[in-house]
């Protein structure tokens, strides 16, 4: 018998699986990159030796109003090292300049002061002047025309009218952007409502190129650069994180290069071939990203990925702060998988609805696979209604899973689906 542990909300959960059984494991190498340098040490180095721009110290030297943008609390950016780095290196440059934190919240709730003082550290919520993105409140932004996709480009004020716009933010694949960081602290972090839902729209989501590893031709990402460069963000500062959320690496400089040279580390060191499993069983990493379902999709269609035809998914996700989004929580128990994406199809990309994004994975994937969601905060009757199987241990769900796919089924386990890029044979992305 073999344990496993697997990711969930702030700890793990213990996966028992017979060898026999198991077809492989998969995990990023990341998690074993030891860069022999502390946290600080890495982020000091990247803001030293930025790539293609001066160093942000010079950048700020003349600027009198400066805004950092970062990210909010359903992202593990270790602010509480990089926000103090950054700002001594900005003060170090220019002592006084007025520098305002901006959270980069996209559709998501506010970031509670709490939580703003869990992940910032009480010196920076007691002492720096903190702005919360609000995408529902339209006075906060301004019209920045269309962006190369058609659609209207809403960005948060603060952005637009201020003399220097930094953020910073960690990279990792992402399921429809290719890789998270660099241009999307901008989009959808500090854009209007109807901005981020048309970058998200039924038809965006669905282009071939939108998924996992891709950049080139992904209309998504390519409305994201657009967006960065229309607001000028001219520095970033963006980590690579290691298995307990550490930073491993650090990348600083202009918005694209940085980002890029921090993109192809990620690659090298998240990529595994995919192994194809009968019963897949992922996390979304623990904490925060498993805070709600609404995030989870994310893992999923990793798994997704080493899937046999018919095969079952188990998903192990806390959900402690429950579904995620209203609009979501509607969506996703509208109907059936088939009925959902049928509704949300019909959809045009100017009127789409906050939050489509999410149940539209879950419907392609639902429509071929049966999921069993492991979760012990979310209401199972709640699960049943989205289209899934609840079960309050991994264990449970892996013994549902046997039962439906029998005693002979082959067992793929990929521990944190969010680390993981799964490419097939001859490279490509799943």
């Amino acid at each position: 018998m073999r344990e496993i542990a697997i990711p969930y909300h702030t700890g793990t959960m213990p996966l028992h699986v017979e060898e026999s059984a198991l077809e492989a494991v998969l995990t990023a190498h990341i998690h074993e990159f030891d860069p022999g340098k502390s946290e600080e040490q890495l982020v000091e180095e990247a803001l030293a030796n930025p790539i293609g721009t001066p160093r942000l110290r010079d950048l700020a030297a003349d600027k009198q109003r400066i805004v950092i943008v970062t990210s909010d609390h359903t992202r593990a950016v270790p602010s509480k090292i990089t926000l103090p780095i950054l700002l001594r290196e900005i003060r170090s440059g220019n002592p006084k300049a007025e520098i305002t934190i901006l959270i980069a919240t996209g559709l998501h709730r506010a970031t509670t002061e709490a939580e703003q003082r869990k992940m910032f550290g009480d010196q920076i919520v007691d002492h720096e002047h903190i702005v919360v993105n609000n995408a529902f409140r339209p006075e906060d932004f301004v019209s920045m025309g269309e962006l190369p996709s058609g659609a209207g480009f809403y960005v948060n004020r603060l952005s637009v009218e201020c003399d220097l716009l930094v953020a910073e933010g960690f990279i990792e694949p992402h399921f429809f952007a290719g890789f998270s960081g660099g241009r999307k602290s901008i989009l959808p972090g500090i854009c209007a409502e109807q901005t981020v839902n048309e970058n998200h729209s039924f038809r965006a989501v669905s282009s071939p190129y939108a998924k996992t590893g891709v950049l080139e031709g992904n209309p998504i990402h390519e409305d994201m650069v657009a967006a960065a460069r229309r607001v000028n963000l001219q520095f970033i500062l963006n980590v690579a994180l290691g298995e307990e959320k550490q930073i491993i690496a650090a990348f600083a400089g202009d918005m694209e290069q940085a980002h890029e040279t921090g993109v192809e580390f990620i690659r090298k060191f998240s990529q595994c071939p995919a192994v194809k499993g009968d019963i897949v069983i992922t996390s979304n990493g623990g904490y925060p990203l498993d805070q709600n379902l609404y995030q989870s999709p994310k893992a999923v269609a990793t798994a997704e990925a080493c899937c046999k035809e018919g095969a079952v998914i188990i998903m192990c996700c806390g959900c402690a702060d429950g579904m995620g989004g209203t609009h979501f929580e509607k969506l996703i128990t509208m109907g059936t998988p088939e009925e959902i994406e049928a509704y949300l199809s019909k959809i045009p990309s100017q009127e789409t609805i906050p939050e489509q994004w999410c149940p539209q994975i879950y419907a392609r994937i639902l429509r071929k696979h049966e999921i069993i969601l492991v979760t012990t905060y979310l209401d199972h009757e709640m699960v049943r209604k989205a289209n899934m199987i609840p079960a309050s241990s991994v264990d449970e769900a892996l013994a549902l899973a046997f039962e439906k796919k029998g005693r002979d089924a082959r067992v793929v386990v990929i521990p944190d689906g969010v680390a993981v890029l799964a490419v097939q044979e001859g490279g490509e992305q799943e």
